[in-house]
């Protein structure tokens, strides 16, 4: 089973991300669309101890990253859980230019290493339409932003990874967990709003030591197909390879913190990612987490 942290600071309250309220997601895309702000709650969470940083490759996760990277003596032993890829770009570079132009522009910019190189290696999976070389290339892409920080594990988005479990076909899992140890020397995460089918899939596939990270509270929001199953898998997860992380763990902020934490806490899980924005929410959850 991957080792990794018990606690993870994520990032949804940074980019305006609250499934229950539009209102609420405005006010907190407001408040950081400026950086110091965005790191002054990232040192109030270092502050309380926690070591662990998962960001989503949108499109300020390079200036993020950008800093950590020349403050990098600030923050030793940071561990980082990229989510890759951000959905928003490439259904905009859809829905602008078309499936097979959008991943010529993704394939044929530098963004992914060496600009010649990559066009030609970019152009070439385009044209032969090899799923596995694409696979690999877009990982790479969204991946440069974290060039150089301690990465731990690399989790792809729910949006990929539900879309390929309801094909049933093991093939884009074993190639993006292989790519994942080899390139990046992290292990291979999967975010998943249907957690038992991908953990029952994973050991049909004998795919082993990957992270599975999925929403886990007591209310069963975006617990698909109810919240008994995910109970029942977690409790038969003992000893097998896949370390399991709760998100979403508030409902949204629909389960008051204590409550929702007596019930995380009592589940048979490895780590918690969960984001806040102020002192007082940052401090209460990490010592109910903890």
């Amino acid at each position: 089973m991957p080792q990794i942290d018990r606690i993870v600071f994520g990032d949804n309250q940074f980019f305006g991300i609250n499934h229950m309220s539009q209102e609420k997601a405005q006010a907190q895309a407001e408040r950081f669309a400026d950086l110091d702000a965005i790191f002054n709650v990232y040192e109030t969470a270092f502050e309380t101890g926690i070591r662990a940083v998962m960001l989503n490759s949108n499109a300020r996760a390079g200036e993020i990253c950008d800093r950590f990277r020349a403050r990098k003596s600030q923050y030793p032993e940071l561990a980082w859980y990229p989510s890759i890829p951000y959905p928003h770009k490439y259904a905009n570079l859809v829905a602008e230019k078309g499936m097979v132009g959008a991943l010529h522009s993704v394939l044929m910019s530098d963004g992914a290493g060496s600009a010649m190189g990559k066009i030609a290696q970019g152009g070439l999976a385009v044209m032969s339409l090899d799923a596995v070389r694409m696979m690999k290339m877009l990982v790479d892409q969204e991946m440069s932003a974290f060039k150089g920080l301690d990465v731990r594990v690399v989790f792809l988005q729910n949006i990929v990874v539900d879309l390929m479990l309801g094909f049933g076909v093991a093939e884009p899992f074993v190639e993006y967990s292989k790519h994942v140890r080899k390139k990046y020397g992290a292990a291979p995460g999967f975010i998943t709003q249907n957690m038992p089918l991908l953990r029952k899939r994973l050991i049909e596939w004998d795919i082993h030591d990957v992270v599975i990270c999925s929403s886990m509270n007591k209310l069963g929001y975006l617990m698909s197909p109810d919240r008994a199953s995910y109970e029942a898998a977690l409790a038969e997860n003992d000893g097998a390879d896949y370390a399991m992380m709760a998100m979403s763990t508030l409902a949204s902020g629909a389960i008051p913190a204590p409550e929702a934490y007596d019930y995380v806490n009592r589940l048979n899980l490895q780590s918690v990612v969960f984001g806040a924005s102020s002192r007082g929410n940052i401090e209460q959850t990490v010592k109910l987490i903890r």
